[in-house]
């Protein structure tokens, strides 16, 4: 079937249901985070496999602060200890790193691993992972409406240089394509404050397994029902 799909360039993902599928199986939500990480790992090196040029992934919202304090701090060490990984392994995955979100607030340790893993990775041809994190999706489109406005403010921009094309230059995403397809799974109906300005014309698909069942063949399904697809773009 892979060989006969066309591939979409950029696939973003809301990684929902870690929680809910440990709590279904008796284990603590921490488990749920590590599996839905290690989730994330497959689907990662599936989509470089298959030539996916962009992968985006919510992974912690500006939201998810309001969690328990054990919760969030297992959260960062997670990502952490991902990042590690990943910059140890740059080479040998081909996948870039990429954040998305506000890292200033994070701790420096964090921060610096952020740092590493990208500098690390900026090589490599592969797959860009994009990891969304300490993101929100108004904030983003706040931030980059102060950005233009500082910009003309300062003399360095006309108000009417101002277009679509200016504004997505000025989004965590700059130089990246809109996704052609969102995932959810989780069985919610909601696209929960991400990717709003990149989102306007990509193909949705709702699922009902948590992320930590999600598999290879669940995303060659949801690309191959995506070929199927008419993209009109607003016109005819």
């Amino acid at each position: 079937m892979e060989n006969e799909l066309i591939m979409p360039e950029h696939i973003a993902i809301i990684m929902d249901g870690n929680r809910r599928w440990a709590r279904s199986i008796g284990k603590q939500p921490s488990e749920g985070h590590k599996e839905g990480a290690e989730t994330l790992r497959r689907i990662a090196k599936d989509c470089n496999d298959l030539g996916i040029k962009y992968l985006t992934v919510y992974a912690f919202s500006t939201e998810n602060w309001k969690r328990s304090k054990e919760e969030v701090s297992y959260l960062m060490f997670l990502l952490k200890s991902y990042l590690k990984d990943f910059a140890k392994k740059a080479n040998k995955e081909n996948i870039r790193i990429k954040i998305l979100g506000n890292i200033d607030i994070l701790e420096k340790d964090l921060q610096k691993s952020i740092l590493n893993a990208i500098e690390e990775t900026k090589n490599c041809t592969g797959l860009t992972l994009n990891i969304a994190f300490n993101y929100g999706g108004r904030a983003e489109i706040v931030n980059s409406a102060k950005k233009i406005a500082y910009k003309v403010q300062h003399g360095e921009l006309n108000i009417e240089d101002i277009d679509e094309t200016l504004f997505s230059k000025n989004l965590y995403t700059e130089n990246i394509p809109d996704p052609d397809i969102m995932i959810r799974p989780g069985g919610e109906l909601r696209i929960s404050n991400y990717l709003l300005w990149q989102l306007a014309y990509t193909e949705f698909f709702f699922i009902q397994k948590y992320w930590p069942e999600f598999t290879k063949q669940d995303l060659l399904e949801i690309i191959e029902s995506f070929n199927k697809r008419n993209r009109k773009f607003g016109g005819k």
